[in-house]
Formats: C-alpha cells, sequence, structure tokens
C-alpha cells in the first residue's frame, strides 16, 4: 500500500488566514484559533508564519516570529514550557548580549528563572514581587523587539499550558499597549471540558477589544475535494469524493490520514479514532513501530538523545528506525528532536500500550534521565521524573522527583506548579514508609511548605485546608509555639483573602501562643496583626500591637517590623490636622529597609494622607513618585496600579477630570485585584455622574456594588462609603432623591470604622441634599430622614481642612432643608473649597449661593456667584450643573452672559450628549474605529466602545453610520476639526 501524504497547501482556511493578517495589521493584538483536534489549527499558523517571514523585495520579511508550544507535562507541573522555548530560540538568534540590550539596565538575572543561561535569580526565596517582575521583563522583552520590526509570538496547544504559562499569557494579552505585536495562541476546543483551567481564561480574554477568536470549522464537502485533489495531484472522482467526505466529517487529518498517494482510500478503516490515526503507523516497518511506542512515553516532542538512550539504540540505529516515519510524516524533524505531527498520534500510540508496557517504558525514561540528566533541560529533569515515575507506579522516586520538582518550580516562581507537585508529594506520603527520610523533611513540613505556596499561588481554598491540617499536626505533636504562630498567621491572612470568619481570630491567637521575649517573629507577627486589625472597628488593638512591635523591632534592629509597625500606627486613626512627624519617621525608616514593598506601602500611606488633608498637588507629586517608583522595581502594572488610585483621586478633586480618567482607564486596563478595583469604579462613576453621564456612571455603580457584595463580611470604609456615595450622588443628579436617601441609609448607623469621618461626610452632605429637594416627604425606615441624618454629622470628627469645608457644606445643605437659605454659609463654604482648590464643589457652592443672593433680592451678587460657578462647569464640562444654572439664570432674568462684552452662555450639549460623547460622536462621524477614538483621546478602546454604545441609544440609530448621518444632518460639526 502507497505510503500516505500530505496537501502541499492549506485548503479552505483563506478567512482565518485573512484574520491573522488583519489582527496583524492593527496590532497589539491577540488571535486566539481553536478548533477540535485534526482541523489545522498547526498548519493554518505555519502558513501565516511562512507569509510574514517571506522576504519582501527589498530583502526584508513583514515581521519576526518567535514559536513556543504548551506540552502535555505542562498540566503536572512544567511551568513557563512555550517561554522557555522561546526565549531558547531568541538566545540562539541573536545571542545573550543581544537579549540583554533589550532589557532595562542589560540585567538578565531576571529571566534566569526562565533560562539558566542568563546567570542565577536574583535571589533564592522568590516572591509575588518577583513574580510579577518576570512578567514585566517579558513584556519589555517583547515590546522592545516589536519596535525593531513587528513581532508575531505563537503559544501553540494552549490547553496543555500550565497555569504559570496561563497567567503570564494573560499579563502580555492585557498589557500589550502600542508595540506592534501579535500573539497567536492556538487550542483545542474538544479537550476544553467543563472544568478545564483554560476556559475562564478564554471567556475572560474573549472581553477584551484587543483580542480576536478565529474558530476552525470542518471542511465543507467541495472543500474535502479540493483537499484530496492537493493530496493525490488529480481531482478525485465524484463518488470518492463523497466517501472522503461522509468517513472524514470534514476534518483534514482524517482525510490525510484515509487517503493513500496511489489515489484509493484506505481499505480497512477503524471504528475508533484511535485506530484511525494509527492506520499511518501500521504502514510503516514493524522496528519503526516499536520506536514510535518508545517515543510516544516522551511527550510529542522528544529529543533524539532522549529518545536513543531510552529505546537502547545507537545514533545510526535509531536515525535509519525513524526515517519512514519522518518520510510518512508521522514524525516532523524538530531542531535537535522530532514531534508527532499531530498529538493525537501520539496518544493513540501510548494509549494502545499494554500495562507491563506502560510500566516498563515510563521506567526506562526516569532510567534514562537519572544516568544522563543533560538528555533534557535542567528545568525539566525534575518534573520530567516526576512524570515518568509516578507514571510507572514507582511511589518512592515519584515522591522524591516530586520534592525536587517543587523546589524547581517554586525557584522559577510557578507557585501553582509547585503546589501540583507538592500535592502529589502527599498524596504518595503513605506509600512510602520513608518518605521523611527520602526527601529531608517531614509530612508536617511539606504541608506547611504547600500552605505557603498555596498562598502565593492565590489558592487561599487550598491554602486554608493545608494550613488547618498542618496546624492539628503540630498541635498532636506538641511542636514549638513558633511554628504554630507562622501557621496561624499565614491562615489569617487567606481567610482574610476569602473574606471568611477568624481571620483576626487567627492573628491574635498566633500572638498569643508566642513567648512574651522579644523576638523577630513576635515582632513580624505583631505587626501583621496590627496592619490586618485595623481594618475592622477595633483601632485600639491596632494601636497596640504596632507599638508592641516597634518596641521589638527597634530593639533587635528589624527595620522591616519597625517600618510596617509605624505605618500602622500612623494610619490607625490618621489626623488630618495633626503633626507629619510619625509619618516622616516612617519614611526615614521605610527606606532603610531597602524593601519595595514598605516603600510602595508608604507611598500609599503619604499620598492618602495628602489627599485627606486637602493637600491635592503635593498628592498628585506623592502618588506620581511611586508610580515611577513601582515601574523601577519592576511591578509598574501591578503595585503601580494601586497607586494609581492615589492619582486619580486628587486629580479629581482638582478638576483634572480627563487627566484623571485616563489614569484610571489605564489602571482597569491592567485587570487589577479586587481590592483595588472598588475604587476605581468609584472615581470613574463620580466623574460620569458629574458630566450627566449616568449610564456610565450606573455601570460603574454597578460593578462597584457587586465587589462590595463580595466583601461584606468586613466592611472597608474606603470601599463601602464610597459605593453609596457614587449611589446616592447618581440619584441625586438623576432627581431620584428618595432612592438617594435609601443610598444614604447604610452609613447612618455605621459607625466605628477607621476613617470613617473622611468618608462619612460626603454622604452626609447629599443625604442633606436630598433632603432639601423632598422637604417634609424626606424619610428614611419611615421616620424624618433629616434628625437622623444631622445626629450622625454630629458625631462626626472633623479633622483637616477638607473635612471642615465638607461640615460647612453639610450645615449650609441642612440649613436649606429646614427651608433657611443663608447666603453667608454658601459663601463660607465655597471660600473653603476654593482654598481647597476643589473645583466642583466650589461650583456647587457657588451656585447654592447665588440661589440664596436671588431670595435675598441683590441680583448683581446672584450675578457675580453664579457666573463664576458657569465658568467652572463649563470648564469641568459638568452638564447638569451648566444646564440648572443656564435654567436657574434664565428664570430670575439675569445676564447669561459668560464673560464681559460676550453673549449668552452657549446651550448645554446637544440630543442628551455629554460634552465626551459629543467628542467621540465627533470621531464617529470623521469614520474613526473605537482603536482609533481611543488613541485620539487617551481613553481605552473599551471606553471608546462604551460611549459608542450610550451615543447610539441616545440617537435612537442602529449604527456607527446612521449616527455619523445624524451628526451630519444637523450640522453637530460644521467645520474640520484641527
Amino acid at each position: 500500500m502507497s505510503a500516505r501524504v500530505m496537501s502541499p497547501v492549506l485548503v479552505g482556511r483563506s478567512a482565518e488566514l485573512g484574520d491573522l493578517d488583519e489582527a496583524l495589521a492593527a496590532a497589539p493584538g491577540a488571535v486566539l484559533v481553536g478548533g477540535e483536534a485534526g482541523l489545522g489549527k498547526t498548519r493554518l499558523v505555519r502558513e501565516f508564519a511562512r507569509a510574514v517571514e517571506t522576504p519582501a523585495g527589498d530583502g526584508t520579511s513583514r515581521a519576526r516570529l518567535l514559536v513556543g508550544g504548551c506540552l502535555e507535562l505542562g498540566s503536572d507541573g512544567l511551568p513557563f514550557a512555550p517561554f522557555t522555548t522561546v526565549l531558547r530560540g531568541l538566545v540562539r538568534d541573536i545571542g545573550i548580549d543581544g537579549v540583554a540590550g533589550l532589557l532595562p539596565r542589560g540585567d538578565t538575572r531576571g529571566l534566569a528563572r526562565l533560562l539558566p543561561e542568563f546567570g542565577e535569580p536574583e535571589s533564592d526565596a522568590p516572591t509575588g514581587e518577583e513574580r510579577a517582575r518576570l512578567f514585566e521583563l517579558v513584556l519589555t522583552l517583547l515590546e522592545r523587539l516589536a519596535e525593531q520590526q513587528p513581532l508575531v509570538l505563537v503559544i501553540e496547544d494552549a490547553h496543555w499550558a500550565d497555569r504559570s504559562t496561563r497567567d503570564l499569557l494573560a499579563f502580555l494579552i492585557r498589557n500589550i499597549i502600542s508595540a506592534p505585536l501579535l500573539i497567536v495562541v492556538t487550542y483545542r476546543v474538544d479537550e476544553l471540558h467543563r472544568a478545564h483551567p483554560l476556559r475562564p481564561l478564554l471567556a475572560e480574554l474573549d472581553r477584551s477589544d484587543k483580542v480576536r477568536r478565529v474558530e476552525l470549522a470542518r471542511l465543507s464537502r467541495a472543500e474535502v475535494a479540493e483537499l484530496a485533489a492537493r493530496i493525490l495531484g488529480a481531482e478525485p472522482q465524484a463518488q470518492l469524493a463523497a466517501r472522503i467526505h461522509a468517513r472524514s466529517e470534514g476534518n483534514p487529518l482524517f482525510i490525510e490520514a484515509l487517503l493513500d498517494s496511489d489515489g484509493t482510500l484506505a481499505s480497512e478503516i477503524p471504528e475508533s479514532l484511535r485506530d484511525l490515526l494509527l492506520v499511518g503507523v501500521q504502514r510503516l516497518p514493524e522496528e519503526t513501530q516499536d520506536v514510535l511506542r518508545d517515543a510516544s512515553g516522551g511527550g510529542t516532542r522528544i529529543e533524539h538523545a532522549l529518545l536513543a538512550a531510552v529505546s537502547g539504540l545507537d545514533d545510526g540505529a535509531l536515525t535509519r528506525l525513524l526515517r519512514p516515519a519522518v518520510a510518512a510524516n508521522v514524525l516532523v524533524v524538530d531542531g535537535d528532536g522530532y514531534a508527532f505531527r499531530h498529538a493525537l498520534i501520539r496518544e493513540a500510540l501510548h494509549d494502545d500500550l499494554l500495562p507491563g508496557e506502560h510500566t516498563r517504558l515510563h521506567t526506562r525514561y526516569a532510567q534514562a534521565l537519572e544516568n544522563t540528566p543533560g538528555l533534557v533541560p535542567a528545568g525539566r529533569l525534575w518534573v520530567e521524573l516526576s512524570h515518568h515515575w509516578n507514571a510507572a507506579h514507582d511511589a518512592t522516586w515519584a515522591l522524591v522527583s516530586s520534592s525536587r520538582a517543587a523546589g524547581d518550580a517554586h525557584k522559577a516562581l510557578a507557585y501553582a506548579e509547585s503546589l501540583a507537585m507538592l500535592s502529589r508529594v502527599l498524596e504518595l506520603w503513605e506509600r512510602v514508609p520513608d518518605a521523611a527520610e527520602r526527601i529531608g523533611a517531614g509530612h508536617t513540613d511539606v504541608l506547611e511548605q504547600a500552605a505557603a505556596t498555596a498562598e502565593l499561588a492565590g489558592e487561599y481554598e487550598i491554602g486554608i485546608k493545608l494550613a488547618s491540617a498542618a496546624l492539628r499536626e503540630v498541635e498532636e505533636a506538641g511542636g514549638p509555639s513558633t511554628r504554630r504562630a507562622a501557621l496561624l498567621e499565614l491562615r489569617g491572612q487567606m481567610r482574610h483573602q476569602l473574606a471568611r470568619p477568624g481571620f483576626v481570630e487567627d492573628l491574635r491567637e498566633a500572638v498569643r501562643c508566642l513567648p512574651p521575649e522579644p523576638s523577630v517573629i513576635r515582632a513580624r507577627t505583631l505587626a501583621t496583626l496590627a496592619q490586618y486589625v485595623r481594618l475592622t472597628t477595633d483601632t485600639h488593638e491596632a494601636r497596640l500591637a504596632a507599638a508592641e512591635s516597634m518596641e521589638i523591632a527597634r530593639a533587635l534592629g528589624d527595620v522591616t517590623a519597625e517600618a510596617d509597625a509605624l505605618i500602622t500606627l500612623f494610619c490607625a486613626d490618621i489626623d488630618y490636622d495633626g503633626d507629619e512627624e510619625m509619618l516622616a519617621a516612617a519614611e526615614e525608616v521605610a527606606l532603610r529597609t531597602g524593601s519595595h514593598r514598605v516603600v510602595l506601602r508608604l507611598a500609599v500611606i503619604k499620598s492618602h494622607f495628602l489627599e485627606g488633608c486637602g493637600r491635592h498637588e503635593e498628592a498628585v507629586e506623592v502618588a506620581r513618585r511611586g508610580m515611577e517608583q513601582a515601574e523601577d522595581f519592576g511591578v509598574a502594572r501591578t503595585k503601580g496600579t494601586f497607586l494609581a488610585i492615589n492619582l486619580a483621586e486628587p486629580l479629581v478633586s482638582l478638576g483634572r477630570w480627563d487627566e484623571a480618567l485616563t489614569v484610571l482607564d489605564q489602571a482597569l486596563e491592567q485587570d487589577p485585584a479586587i481590592t483595588i478595583r472598588t475604587s476605581l469604579l468609584v472615581l470613574l462613576g463620580e466623574v460620569a455622574a458629574a458630566r450627566g453621564d449616568l449610564a456610565t456612571g450606573e455601570s460603574w455603580l454597578t460593578a462597584s456594588d457587586e465587589i462590595v457584595d463580595l466583601k461584606r463580611e468586613w466592611l472597608k470604609t474606603q470601599d463601602y462609603f464610597a459605593t453609596l456615595r457614587l449611589k446616592a450622588r447618581l440619584r441625586v443628579t438623576a432627581g431620584r432623591y428618595e432612592e438617594a436617601l435609601e443610598a444614604v441609609r447604610p452609613v447612618i448607623p455605621t459607625t466605628g470604622l477607621p476613617d470613617d469621618s473622611r468618608y462619612a461626610w460626603p454622604v452626609m452632605v447629599l443625604g442633606a441634599t436630598a433632603c432639601a429637594a423632598l422637604g417634609d416627604q424626606a424619610t428614611i425606615d419611615g421616620a424624618p430622614a433629616l434628625p437622623q441624618i444631622e445626629a450622625r454629622a454630629a458625631g462626626l470628627k472633623v479633622l483637616g481642612p477638607a473635612q471642615r469645608a465638607h461640615r460647612l457644606t453639610f450645615l449650609a445643605e441642612a440649613s436649606r432643608a429646614r427651608g433657611v437659605t443663608c447666603r453667608a454659609s454658601w459663601d463660607a463654604a465655597a471660600a473653603a473649597w476654593e482654598k481647597l482648590g476643589q473645583l466642583f464643589p466650589l461650583a456647587t457652592a457657588l451656585t447654592r449661593a447665588g440661589e440664596a443672593a436671588i431670595l435675598d433680592g441683590d441680583r448683581e451678587a446672584a450675578a457675580d456667584r453664579l457666573h463664576r460657578a458657569a465658568e467652572l462647569a463649563e470648564r469641568l464640562q459638568a452638564g447638569p450643573l451648566a444646564a440648572h444654572l443656564d435654567d436657574l439664570r434664565r428664570r430670575a432674568r439675569l445676564t447669561r452672559a459668560t464673560g464681559p462684552g460676550t453673549g449668552t452662555a452657549p446651550a448645554g450639549p446637544p440630543l442628551g450628549l455629554t460634552p465626551r460623547e459629543l467628542e467621540v460622536l465627533r470621531l464617529v462621524a470623521d469614520g474613526q474605529s473605537n482603536r482609533e477614538i481611543a488613541e485620539v483621546l487617551f481613553i481605552s478602546a473599551k471606553t471608546a466602545s462604551v460611549h459608542v454604545s450610550n451615543i447610539l441609544t441616545k440617537l435612537d440609530v442602529a449604527s456607527r453610520g446612521e449616527a455619523a448621518a445624524t451628526a451630519h444632518r444637523l450640522a453637530l460639526f460644521p467645520g474640520p476639526r484641527h
């Protein structure tokens, strides 16, 4: 029977190739290529790669190509496998010095955890910050390569991707901003069972406008005939084409497996897919089949030297036996090894082994690797040994190898893979009588290590169970109190992450079980307790714990614990009127620690303090400098994102709203942690509300509300009160005052939370505003609302000039709610806001003062105040306030001039559009895409898409073209935009 051949060209994938071409032209971005096994994902990508790498007339190619594949072993813990392959190929192309030249300061040590050729890692104890920096370095490397020439990064077989690879891949796709980098990811859809870990990542990425999905379909009957013609070199007869289509169901791999080069269909068609895939193998010489069975144990790709060692053949014999497999395209040559043409062929071969053959084969692999470790790259040795010994049912050596693999994965910052290996150690423990002697660690040690690794991997559910199990063993064995304290501290931190009961109790018990004598562990445990208990209502306990921690730390010279204690002491009960000696002391100690974590924590607290004091310009500078430090430390897209809150908040206060929106959009693009997201969403919502974009504001409120609900067990003032503040502001802006009071209601009984007065005062002001609008109808829980709100305000502290401005505003609004409008009260509030530089509350206070002047009959004073308020509203693009002022001056028959010698004030934005939406509509009318609009306005493409959707709704049109036509018909933009 003649050997089967492949089609020399790709058939039926022109649309998909076009999608890839368009994606490259529009880069940065990503394409997710999915399809059933055998549909040609790899062939499609190779055809695309050939096209972009083929030199043009000037001798240059369209793009550089980097390719890495995920290994089936990845699910067993081999971290970052495709990126290691990519880096190895890059080193081969441009050398280590070439890679170094693309990295900040030319330092390649940050990549050493991926590739040993880059030297030794910077530390033996990897941390979450180092992992973040590793991700940053990979992104920087790819971006700088792309700046030289457009770059295509291909990650194949993502259904086998390990957790670390998925995390890094998601990070890259989310954070490519402007460099012409295209990431292409292939995966098998038939592998993605309901619980497959790739499914949530695909769903998340699918929501990004940077990402395209390309799903390969089965070939049509006409395409099957064309493929058969390409394979055979002649048009098949109609009957044969029909038979091929019926049997293959349009799967290109099956078509290739069924057809022989002599133009016949394979006579013996197996019933199962496995048998069908083995048809090509079964046509090979028996000795070749034996070697292929050996190769099947090594994964989709296997090095020549390793296969020689496993098979016991010398180079010449092995080459001779493999040549028919390569000629038949069962194997393809891949560097210094071989890869099965399709992973399913390897799986079918491996599954066809008898149980005894299976055990013996994996034993030979393990023995070969132990005898000659250099047969695989150093980073793969122990995870492969773990895989093979486990498959060979040798519990002892599987346990030993898994322990070593866990250590390697941890050192490589691959915490999820390290946890998987430690879990295997625990699973095998009972089957190895001398397990502790074998790995030099007891069962409790492994539980502790696994719990700590779970915390680093973010697997808090598993981590809590592991820590609890370790605690039971420590307590049963009467272990040292320091060990128990460390486990309690670890479990308490993880319980807090999940908002679980008992986190504070764990931390308190951790301190109680430590000897009272000064020690580093006591100082640090106390510092942790102080930091977390501060988030509850017991600030007194936080102060006591922090003070004791600081005393011990100073006595022992532990500057890290001292800095943490000082920072916690400072913010346990921040006095925005107090002196800054403690903050200065904390800053001095923090800078001496050399700890990035402590330095950035200080930047957060200092900018938070300055904003609370009303020193907005200083807060901007501190937060911006902190973000620059985060970038220097390699954590710009993680720790830097947290500082984005403290940069955006003072920008909002200063009325620099467009700057703030840019900061907030960029921060959200980084997919920040849940603990960060609420503040970002609230700030976005408040700007939207002030500008009259209530639909967008409501969407931000909904997202923030969902997060607060998740953390309902422990309410953080900054999240909870701020979300209620946004809800009340949106309702007041919409004139839904009863609902505004409903939003204010939960703040009234909720007292004692940290920083209560800072976040409660603005809510009380909005409550009083709603009462003024409703008059006697203002109720909360059936009782008059104003007395309840006034009672809560009376119990609030007034710390710093910002809170004094809020109190003056509250008193003026409360008087208005009682029917007494005092111009002097509003003038005092306006003066306070003007001194702070807060433009929107200043404009609001001037508006109220102008209203009071109208009632007093002082038209000149009213005109002056309302004119100043109108100027500010126009400057801020605060549509609802501007519309109210316009209506107020019209009804009072005041001059509507916007300045000396000018005409009337401009009307509000047409068609109910906000100023930002009007700007977006102008660009839509110019024919610009969402991505182009985003670049012009310095916003994210996702935000541009939201604006476009709102515009279509408000104009009651179905498409961008109709929106543009409406704009032109109404002559909204009569002249060209410069």
